[in-house]
């Protein structure tokens, strides 16, 4: 990835315009982008590419912002689809799956609640070592050779779909049940009864409080903040990675794991 890219992510994740100290510090928090001598990027590098780059960022009073309202993707006309912008870099998938996929930006779970934006995009789950799941299941990522468990998109806010729902279990989450499942826990015998949608089930307090925690101290986490064709980019990635815990549109789906999902679903039911 190239610094200009790397910038242009930056502030399409933050959603306004910044200092080129402040985004030195989160290239250099997240890495994004690293030079080839490992040091660390200087606030000199942002000003002189925002500079060189006048067709892709604005620098009013000190603050740089994006040309593209958003910094996402947009559709690009037959007359402009030889010109460098943002809508070009952005539009590509290979460069939002690049920046998804790479292993140095992913994060400890636990220290994300404050970073994660508002805004749509996808998101990436690895597991630190696989041997912390039961055998059946670290031995289908031994096989597969790499350690990504869940590929999911937020079609509105990374923050409450991505952060909130599937790890934090404020809502309904598809990753913390399946999650849940498979670290062994249960719902609460009959949560579900008389209940109109009978697959979200949730666990007691207590367990979910023990899940968050488990999700804390083994998982590392990224998202990249994006609006267009999540769907198609999603189905793409899961076909490709067979994660782990994903079975809509996932051709390595795991039945243990619809099993185990369908006892949780019965036990919450009553059956």
């Amino acid at each position: 990835m190239t610094l200009h890219d790397a910038i242009i992510q930056v502030l399409a994740q933050k959603k306004s315009a910044m200092t080129s100290v402040e985004i030195t510090n989160a290239l250099n928090k997240t890495s994004l982008y690293t030079k080839k001598d490992g040091s660390l990027i200087k606030s000199s590098q942002i000003s002189a590419r925002v500079k060189n780059y006048p067709h892709l960022f604005l620098k009013t009073d000190g603050l740089i912002s994006l040309k593209s309202k958003t910094g996402i993707g947009k559709t690009i006309s037959p007359v402009d689809r030889n010109k460098t912008s943002i809508s070009t870099i952005s539009a590509k998938p290979s460069l939002a799956v690049k920046m998804l996929l790479h292993e140095k930006n992913f994060k400890t779970a636990s220290s994300i609640d404050s970073s994660v934006p508002d805004v749509p995009g996808l998101y990436c789950i690895r597991i630190r070592e696989p041997k912390k799941l039961k055998t059946s299941f670290s031995k289908v990522l031994l096989e597969r050779n790499h350690t990504i468990i869940y590929i999911g998109i937020a079609s509105k806010s990374l923050k409450k779909r991505f952060l909130g729902q599937e790890l934090r279990a404020k809502g309904h989450g598809t990753f913390f049940r399946s999650m849940g499942a498979v670290l062994g826990f249960a719902p609460i015998k009959g949560s579900l009864k008389d209940k109109k949608n009978q697959n979200n089930y949730t666990f007691s307090i207590k367990d979910e409080t023990s899940i968050i925690n488990w999700i804390n101290e083994n998982l590392l986490v990224n998202w990249v903040a994006k609006e267009q064709d999540l769907n198609g980019i999603e189905n793409e990635l899961i076909k490709a990675n067979l994660p782990l815990l994903n079975i809509a549109g996932n051709p390595g789906a795991l039945q243990e794991l619809t099993d185990l999902r369908t006892k949780c679903k019965m036990i919450a039911s009553g059956v």
